[in-house]
């Protein structure tokens, strides 16, 4: 067995896949160091939710496809996490939401974003935004080298997917007036705070659901999609998921015996 091959009876081999994902990622000049840190973090919270996907995250991720297919102008931004995780994924959505695929990264290269767009051509791909010079556009309202956006794209986008999204960016989108849908396990993070929608799960269990609701809902009139839209309250959402991880904490905390989830 390799240093990468994960045993499907490992109690943990969902989790162990993703990682290896990451790294191997992070090998081929996609994924950052960084990259690997913020995983860190959103694991540590999705034991929090169970590592399911909750009711009030399908909710959510409902809303999020009604008004990808609802924009003008979508725009998916695709890091090096999502592309390592997720590629076929973020090339379907794409797909049946009508929307333009980005590559936007918080330490960027040109060697990376060539990486990035590999994997994505790989997975189906046809026309990505973001990696030539010439459409460059900047948004002052961003104070990261994330500010720097296609002009064809995110910069003219109504409606913007952000998948593990930086808090200073979402913020500055949102300034903008644009709507800004993410999925971050950490519902008190800064992202999750400044979204228009925040999808509180693993993008791996999130991306899959959203094909098959852009599916569903593309068949749908514009007023009962709007209805969907309207009928959602972000901080509604933000606070049920923290009561659902304050009530698994409860209850795990008066459960005699403890089984651990770590490894």
């Amino acid at each position: 067995m390799n240093n990468h091959e994960v045993s499907p009876k490992h109690p943990r081999a969902t989790s162990l896949r993703i990682r290896v994902q990451l790294v191997q990622g992070f090998e081929t000049g996609v994924t950052s160091l960084f990259g690997l840190f913020a995983h860190g973090r959103g694991e540590a919270f999705d034991y929090l939710i169970g590592e399911i996907t909750t009711e009030n995250a399908r909710r959510a991720i409902r809303v999020a496809a009604a008004c990808l297919l609802l924009a003008q102008n979508p725009v998916l931004s695709v890091n090096g996490n999502v592309a390592a995780l997720v590629p076929k994924e973020l090339v379907k959505l794409a797909k049946f939401s009508d929307a333009k695929l980005e590559i936007n990264l918080y330490h960027p290269s040109i060697k990376r974003a060539k990486a990035i767009a590999m994997v994505l051509r790989s997975a189906g791909a046809k026309e990505i935004y973001g990696t030539d010079s010439k459409f460059h556009e900047t948004i002052p309202e961003i104070f990261s080298d994330r500010r720097v956006v296609d002009h064809r794209g995110l910069f003219i986008a109504d409606s913007v997917f952000v998948p593990l999204e930086d808090g200073d960016r979402t913020e500055g989108l949102v300034k903008l007036g644009k709507q800004v849908i993410t999925v971050d396990l950490n519902p008190l993070s800064r992202t999750a705070q400044m979204a228009t929608i925040t999808i509180v799960d693993n993008v791996v269990r999130a991306l899959p659901l959203m094909i098959e609701f852009c599916k569903e809902l593309r068949k749908d009139s514009d007023d009962h999609l709007r209805k969907i839209a309207n009928n959602f309250d972000n901080r509604e959402n933000l606070s049920e998921a923290i009561r659902l991880i304050n009530e698994r904490l409860r209850i795990l905390a008066n459960t005699k015996s403890i089984q651990s989830t770590g490894e």
